[in-house]
């Protein structure tokens, strides 16, 4: 069917985080939202026919997620769309994908392990590592031409000693597709340093610019790899809770689902979720199409409204992803300036890039998973958030230049007396 990603739906009133409670990360109530990664796009409608059959059954018991249906829509998927082959006793049902990061860093290190990842990085990896008292160790992508890019002889000495890689693929915030030579490159060097490697991939049906390649196309090569998903980023259902964690590793799956359920007691999936992801999986397919076709639409607006109205900031469409990762180096305002004039003049809320990490700094994240109108006004608002900065910067340097000529009149006057 034919899906309108134009459509506005109000979101407020329905205790939304991204748009209810924007107050708690910016400080200010009726900001037009750019920034938690849901989207504001009604669901594909076989997850929504799905949905109101089950809640029209009216018993909502105990769920089992242990069986074909839910991993053999997984497995189904994957083969599919990424040509990945897997076996169902690989899947796990999670909560959540930190969920199953944060227990998979549990079960392949010990406290005071090292672990690495790519800064910037989704922010919530700083605290799943450091809050175990795991030590993060930090290695900053280099800002390539077109691209951030890995430097592979730093990360192969970065990664020396530490118990766990951890990945970001497709790459949030940047929107990096790691290409299969990058991939088969970080898989040597941790193979060869017997460093096991944690991919999130929850961003990998957004494919805007390339391919993207699951981490297990490589488990011929090394056996320490570990994938965690969800269609929850895609298919915008990360309320109804469901996610998991593709583990060949027969003994750490056996140890993960002993903790999942002897010792944090997730015996029960959603049942919400768990259909979610099953019609999803199966009969979703020309939604994520056409949501990757608007999602390039939405990134062609921004690169030419950034290239006609914001001289000093540069942005090109990213290879994956709905998150814009606009360049503001450049910009002659400091990050709280910039800041403090879009969530106050712009009345617009749009991610700082130091939230990722010190390699972030300089660099703006917009959500960019909502209909082309709201875009607008909001590209719109933070055309007139800049204006303002520059328009005051302006006065700044009148005011100056009048005090200094005010100022050589008197010592020309005072001199000539």
């Amino acid at each position: 069917m034919k899906y309108d990603f134009d459509e506005v739906i109000e979101r407020r009133g329905t205790y939304c985080t991204q748009w209810d409670y924007i107050e708690d990360r910016f400080g200010e109530k009726d900001l037009l939202p750019f920034s938690i990664s849901d989207t504001d796009f009604r669901i594909p409608k076989p997850i929504s026919d799905t949905i109101q059959k089950v809640a029209q059954h009216e018993i909502y018991g105990y769920t089992r997620w242990n069986h074909h249906d839910f991993k053999g829509s997984i497995t189904g998927y994957f083969q599919r769309r990424f040509q990945c082959r897997m076996e169902e006793d690989w899947i796990l049902y999670s909560p959540s994908v930190m969920y199953s990061v944060s227990l998979l860093i549990r079960l392949l290190s010990k406290p005071k392990d090292r672990i690495l990842s790519l800064n910037p990085m989704y922010d919530s990896f700083f605290t799943v590592i450091e809050d175990q008292d795991r030590i993060l160790i930090s290695h900053d992508l280099v800002h390539g031409k077109h691209d951030f890019e890995i430097d592979f002889d730093k990360f192969e000495e970065d990664i020396k000693g530490c118990s766990i890689f951890l990945l970001c693929s497709p790459h949030n915030p940047t929107g990096r597709l790691w290409s299969p030579a990058e991939l088969q490159t970080m898989v040597s060097i941790c193979k060869s340093h017997g460093t096991a490697i944690i991919s999130d991939e929850i961003h990998m049906d957004m494919q805007l610019r390339g391919r993207h390649t699951p981490i297990l196309e490589y488990i011929g090569e090394y056996d320490r790899l570990f994938l965690v998903s969800s269609c929850s980023k895609t298919l915008n259902v990360p309320g109804l809770i469901g996610s998991y964690a593709v583990i060949p590793d027969a003994t750490v799956r056996d140890e993960f689902l002993y903790q999942t359920r002897k010792r944090d007691f997730l015996n029960s999936a959603s049942i919400f979720g768990m259909h979610a992801t099953m019609a999803g999986y199966t009969e979703c397919d020309d939604y994520v199409d056409q949501l990757c076709d608007y999602i390039r639409g939405n990134m062609e607006l921004v690169e030419q409204f950034v290239k006609e109205h914001f001289p000093d900031m540069r942005f090109a469409m990213p290879q994956a992803t709905y998150l814009a990762w606009i360049d503001v180096r450049a910009v002659p305002f400091s990050s709280e300036e910039l800041q403090e004039a879009l969530v106050h003049i712009g009345k617009v809320a749009i991610m700082k890039g130091e939230t990722y990490g010190s390699n972030g700094k300089g660099y703006l994240r917009m959500n960019c998973g909502c209909p082309r109108a709201k875009l607008l006004e909001g590209l719109q608002r933070m055309k007139k958030a800049v204006d303002a900065l520059y328009e005051e910067r302006r006065e700044e340097n009148a005011a100056e230049y009048d005090r200094f000529i005010y100022k050589a009149i008197c010592d020309y006057r005072s001199y000539a007396v």
